[in-house]
């Protein structure tokens, strides 16, 4: 298929050379979209229908076979040899059971080491004989060490998985999953079948993966184009509202980055944007040729209350007033008796004194500019804050050193947040035709909005779990984050079968909820792994933690050390005196290096097979308060595959007892 692609000659089919370049790229990405992956097959499992689909189900009817792939592929006839996985007559692959069949006679997995077909595994689904099983394949597939990136799940979706992929692109869902219930592949998955859906579509308005940082994003970056897409854009939501020319070099107190996030600063902000208009006191003259034309104050006061009184951006009605004045001076020439039309009327808009009333009337406003005086002037912001934040509220907002431009400004990265909403106020931001939003439970309600600009004309993928929730902003309600992202919608799903963390770990992280996320259901994994679990007080913890990751080793996949920040250049020392190389989260692991020192903050959404855990109380001690702390202290337990050994020189935590 590839090889027929690169063949093509277009030489003789472009009107241009213009069309020749946007052909060209298109055969490119094209391609690029049917490169061989190392140690991928092209299918992994076959469904034998009873009865041909869409057939009546008559008597004596032949089914069809179909192999199901992460490709479509055809042979040189162009017939179909393997089914993309998201064609609908592949979902039976997915939701068939022995108490619903759906017409299936027979469904096969096939099992692969390295590339190569090494088994296969037969379920006769409308064979009242034959008695349901586990799939032992499913679970090896689940179990199989992990070196290098994410990837993709397409042989491994499970049923309630796969109602979550398949759903419309009209509606906005948002998933709440525990850990290893696969919800960021459920979430990118989504992406994958809406834009084999919806292609034309998305295509014309876009897709975007929000991650909570680069390595999260570098870990999962892999999973789509393996699947053949390759135009979906991946950002954090610093990213998203990163100015040009605005550095983030400052730093908020946790008190005043909860303010700054809090949705009450989009009032403060309109308050202060609309603060720009001003009423018009004196008439307008307008000098044309030989004439003059006077446009009442009372008028230009009613276009202005008109605009302002329509939901429209400031700048919008900024470029509307210029216009509706031209169109009352030329209301006067027709009276007069003149025949204007519209090259006169955008005359009209561009006369000078015109643009002169409409720069005093309605001022251009630069985001950047009204945010810095807002931080910088107490009497500006007390005037646009009033009963919206309390007088320590706009206290904790306050430069302790105004800054004297935006340039010299130390922005922080929720000021940036502010002025991203402060533009879509003056100019609407633009929407995209999907957002996938991952790890959403620790955004502020201010991040909520600046990512539900990026898609109010499209739909999210919301996912996330409150339980690890670890910024003192952190969503305290799906129904809340859901109002402030502008989908209150969304459906609402809950995953609570664990596919990835063994049930012994998972069941001792779970001893948190209690105290992290009172009323949240626990997971159940589906993987029951004797001795994955060890616990252990060592008086030498850090040389008992090199001794732990040196053991890990010997197992087969990734190896996770994780630790609380503040130990890191310790462990980072020990580990290199001891002859160990390690990476960096967001580095690919390799047969050769496999071992990654992760500090807990960046650990939410990695994974590895096997986890060493330094000090658990640290961890917890590390954030500025206690909640905060056991919060993150469950997402690192929850980060191993097969194997956790976590070390301690002092106490556990007592929620842990």
């Amino acid at each position: 298929m590839r090889e027929d692609v690169e063949s093509l000659d277009i030489r003789d089919v472009t009107a241009n050379w213009v069309n020749a370049i946007v052909l060209q790229a298109q055969i490119d990405d094209r391609i690029k979209a049917l490169a061989d992956l190392a140690h991928t097959p092209l299918f992994f499992g076959r469904l034998n229908y009873l009865h041909a689909p869409g057939a009546e189900l008559a008597e004596g009817a032949e089914g069809e076979q179909f192999y199901i792939g992460r490709r479509h592929v055809h042979d040189a006839g162009g017939d179909p040899m393997v089914i993309d996985w998201r064609a609908p007559v592949s979902q039976p692959f997915y939701r068939a059971s022995k108490t619903d069949p759906q017409d299936i006679a027979l469904r096969r997995r096939f099992g692969y080491t390295g590339g190569e077909l090494t088994a296969y595994e037969d379920e006769h689904l409308s064979d009242p004989g034959e008695a349901a099983v586990v799939s032992k394949l499913l679970q090896q597939e689940i179990e199989r060490p992990r070196v290098g990136p994410m990837r993709d799940i397409v042989a491994t979706i499970q049923p309630e998985q796969d109602k979550l992929v398949r759903s419309g692109l009209t509606g906005s869902v948002c998933v709440q999953g525990g850990p290893g219930t696969g919800k960021t592949a459920v979430g990118l998955h989504r992406v994958a079948y809406l834009l084999y859906a919806h292609r034309d579509r998305l295509a014309r308005t876009g897709t975007l993966v929000i991650g909570p940082n680069r390595s999260f994003l570098h870990y999962i970056e892999q999973v789509l184009p393996a699947l053949g897409e390759l135009e979906v854009k991946q950002a954090t939501v610093d990213d998203l509202v990163a100015r040009a020319g605005l550095e983030v070099r400052g730093t908020d107190a946790a008190e005043t980055a909860v303010v700054k996030g809090d949705a009450r600063m989009a009032e403060v902000l309109g308050r202060a944007v609309r603060s720009h208009v001003t009423r018009p006191t004196e008439p307008l003259m307008v000098v044309r040729g030989s004439r003059r034309w006077r446009v009442p104050a009372y008028e230009l006061e009613e276009m202005v209350e008109e605009l302002q009184k329509r939901d429209i951006r400031y700048g919008a009605a900024r470029d509307a007033l210029p216009q509706r004045i031209a169109h009352a001076v030329l209301v006067r020439m027709e009276q007069a008796g003149e025949a204007p039309d519209d090259r006169v009327q955008d005359a009209v808009a561009r006369n000078a004194a015109v643009k002169a009333a409409v720069k005093e009337i309605w001022p251009a406003v630069e985001p950047a500019k009204l945010v810095l005086r807002l931080l910088s002037d107490p009497e500006f912001l007390a005037l646009h804050a009033a009963d919206v934040l309390t007088e320590d509220e706009q206290k904790l907002l306050l430069w302790p050193k105004p800054f004297r431009s935006v340039k010299s400004a130390k922005w922080s990265a929720a000021d940036l947040v502010l002025i991203d909403e402060a533009a879509d106020l003056v100019e609407r931001t633009h929407s995209l035709g999907h957002v996938v939003l991952d790890e959403a439970q620790d955004l502020s309600p201010m991040q909520y909005r600046a990512v539900g600009r990026r898609c109010t004309t499209g739909s999210a993928t919301v996912l996330g779990d409150l339980a690890q929730g670890t910024t003192p902003w952190a969503t305290r309600s799906w129904d809340e984050a859901l109002t402030h992202l502008g989908k209150p919608q969304a459906v609402l799903e809950e995953l609570t079968a664990g596919f990835r963390v063994p049930r012994e770990v998972i069941a001792y992280a779970s001893r948190l909820l209690p105290s992290i996320s009172p009323g949240l259901a626990p997971v159940s994994s589906v993987r029951e792994t004797p001795g994955s679990l060890r616990i252990e007080e060592t008086a030498d913890l850090t040389a008992a933690v090199v001794a732990a990751c040196r053991a890990s080793l010997a197992h087969e996949g990734s190896i996770g050390l994780i630790a609380a920040d503040a130990r890191i250049p310790v462990l980072a020392e020990a580990l290199a005196e001891a002859g160990m190389p390690y990476l960096s989260p967001g580095e690919e692991t390799t047969a050769e290096s496999r071992l990654t020192l992760v500090p807990a903050s960046l650990a939410k959404g990695l994974e590895y097979d096997y986890m060493v855990l330094d000090e658990p109380a640290a961890i917890v001690d590390g954030e500025p308060d206690e909640r905060t702390g056991l919060r993150r202290l469950y997402v690192c337990l929850t980060r191993a595959v097969s194997g956790l050994t976590a070390l301690h020189a002092t106490p556990l935590p007592a929620a842990l007892s």
